[in-house]
């Protein structure tokens, strides 16, 4: 496999992974890492770009909902996100919850700048968890 291809795949998964599609980029990673002699870095950049695009394609879709009030779970969530504020997408990276931080940061109108860059940091932190408990754990099995 080429690595324009091995990287371009890595990026697909975790595009669609922070998307609302279902996608598992993280088990992806770990095939990789495991069995392919790829730069480690290499594919941390893929990932983590990748999942941040996603990530960033649910918050522009935030920012296409009406502004309207949705209940009870509405005005909880509100405060827990103006409390926090872009802060609140470090924690993008969760199942199904952080699809809908990324939404809600959209809807709410967060900043972008705050915004990507908690997203990004959130997001990268993931990957180089799993590719070190990955590596170390290569390691120790060896």
């Amino acid at each position: 496999m080429s690595e324009a291809l091995l990287y371009g795949s890595l990026f697909s998964s975790s595009f669609l992974s922070a998307t609302l599609l279902p996608g598992s980029s993280e088990a992806l990673l770990i095939a990789l890492l495991i069995a392919v002699k790829a730069s480690v870095y290499g594919l941390l950049l893929a990932a983590s770009l990748g999942n941040t695009l996603g990530g960033l394609t649910n918050i522009i879709l935030g920012r296409l909902l009406p502004m309207k009030r949705h209940g009870r779970w509405h005005d909880t969530a509100m405060t827990w996100l103006h409390r926090l504020g872009p802060a609140a997408l470090l924690f993008s990276w969760l199942p199904v919850i952080g699809d809908l931080l990324c939404v809600m940061a959209g809807w709410l109108r967060f900043s972008w700048l705050p915004a990507v860059l908690f997203l990004a940091i959130g997001k990268t932190l993931r990957y180089i968890v799993i590719a070190t408990a990955t590596l170390q754990g290569m390691q120790w099995w060896h």
